[in-house]
């Protein structure tokens, strides 16, 4: 129902790979807790959260993307 965070420990790196495919979370650590800098992107999944705060990903929902062509050639 929840899927905020998990960690992962083990001395294959492609074991932490497979294994973190499969679960369900916002943020995965491996072999370490997670503590995020301001500019990673941290939240959840399902219940946990939606939308990411930090980072650019945080900002994403703040914006609305415009596309302007303009002709230079034109007389």
């Amino acid at each position: 129902v929840f899927g905020l965070s998990a960690c992962v420990y083990t001395n294959s790196i492609s074991r932490a790979l497979r294994v973190t495919r499969q679960i369900e979370s916002g943020t995965i650590a491996v072999n370490d807790w997670y503590f995020p800098a301001p500019d990673t992107p941290f939240g959840g999944v399902k219940q946990s959260g939606y939308g990411r705060e930090g980072g650019l990903e945080g900002l994403n929902d703040y914006l609305q993307t415009k596309t302007i062509l303009i002709n230079i050639n034109a007389p």
